[in-house]
């Protein structure tokens, strides 16, 4: 089968994700030719994995100039493809009109919400509708992106199947952790594993803490990793109302420092599957996160889930955690067995190729 996959721009989990099934395509023996930026395909490896790759512009906003480009770069490259798979919303837009008059059927996955900014959430909006109408098959990482898709006219919607990053084991036991973290004998620790942006909530994370330390029952320190736009914002609120929370940046230790939680804590407004959680589980932690998107299709019932944007439930869930014994060890067997449970790679290459072959006509389908 030939498959052109393209890509938009990416710096985590979109990246990976393609990665890993590109990889897995190839080996299985298929021809596989990647378009996205060069900046994109080099940051992942992915001429490592691909039968090819082509370099393809796409900024991280739309512009019409240089999308009226990309639509006519990519019209000569799905010549000859069996499929495409478009990895993103604008991307997806683009590889749609790219094959409007004689193209290979196009696969649609969506990773992300559309924003919803007057401005930008109007242009996001127009490309939804193109994708839902254009595309044969649209997946979505989270239910809620598949009902939006189906509500605005797609042909065929389905659940992406996205692999869980693989279990990495922790260097360092807890007691190291929490000595360079130095917190004290009964300081509990708290562990969020987020990008600084707005999508994480992390003013509900502030807000819970504000409220959580109110209660002489709770010595809780919590610490991000991760970096953002949001990094010098946040800073300021934390040190300005004396809360109990350090922002540690990116860091290259996080199956150390969730191995060392008494709760990890996740307070998105929105997230798709999200890698942060599914690392904890494989860590065996205790996780408090917002019901939001697709994280309690990830998490199951190996987390006490709270309305999203809701800091004081946050701050209970967070409170009982910290605080019984019985209700952390409950959360962490839990996790473990949902880690058990969490998709493959090799998961992910068989629905992918049910996806493709679902598209393709008849006689094509044993390809």
């Amino acid at each position: 089968m030939k498959v052109l996959v393209v890509l938009g721009t990416s710096a985590g989990g979109v990246g990976q994700h393609v990665r890993g099934l590109v990889r897995s395509l190839t080996e299985a023996g298929h021809h596989v030719v990647v378009t996205g930026p060069a900046a994109v395909a080099e940051h992942f490896g992915l001429a490592e994995v691909a039968t090819c790759v082509v370099p393809l512009e796409v900024s991280d906003r739309p512009h019409p100039a240089r999308d009226a480009r990309a639509v006519r770069d990519l019209s000569r490259l799905v010549t000859g493809a069996d499929v495409v798979h478009a990895h993103g919303l604008r991307v997806a837009a683009l590889a749609v009109l790219a094959t409007a008059r004689s193209g290979p059927p196009v696969v649609s996955t969506l990773h992300n919400a559309a924003p919803t900014s007057a401005l930008t959430g109007a242009v996001y909006a127009v490309l939804e509708r193109i994708v839902a109408r254009g595309s044969t098959l649209v997946l979505g990482v989270s239910a809620d992106l598949v009902e939006r898709m189906a509500a605005l006219g797609a042909r065929r919607t389905a659940l992406a199947v996205v692999p869980a990053p693989p279990r990495r084991e922790a260097d360092r036991d807890r007691y190291a952790v929490r000595a360079d973290l130095g917190l004290g004998e009964h300081t509990a620790l708290g562990v969020v594993i987020a990008r600084l942006a707005a999508q994480k909530g992390l003013d509900v994370l502030l807000d819970a803490h504000r409220v959580l330390r109110d209660d002489a029952a709770v010595d809780l320190l919590t610490v991000v990793a991760g970096d953002g736009p949001l990094h010098d914002e946040l800073a300021e609120r934390i040190a300005a109302e004396r809360l109990p929370v350090r922002l540690l940046g990116r860091r290259d230790d996080v199956p150390d420092l969730l191995a060392a939680a008494d709760v990890v804590v996740s307070s998105a407004v929105w997230e798709g599957q999200p890698v942060g959680l599914q690392e904890a589980l494989h860590a065996g932690a205790a996780i408090v996160a917002t019901d939001v998107g697709g994280t309690h299709a990830v998490v199951g019932d190996a987390a006490l889930l709270v309305p999203g944007g809701d800091a004081v439930s946050l701050a209970r869930a967070v409170r009982d955690v910290v605080l019984y014994g019985g209700v952390r060890d409950d959360l962490r067997s839990k996790a473990v067995e949902r880690a058990g449970q969490l998709p493959t790679e090799a998961d992910a290459l068989t629905a992918a190729l049910a996806a493709y072959r679902s598209v393709l006509p008849r006689g094509l389908i044993g390809a």
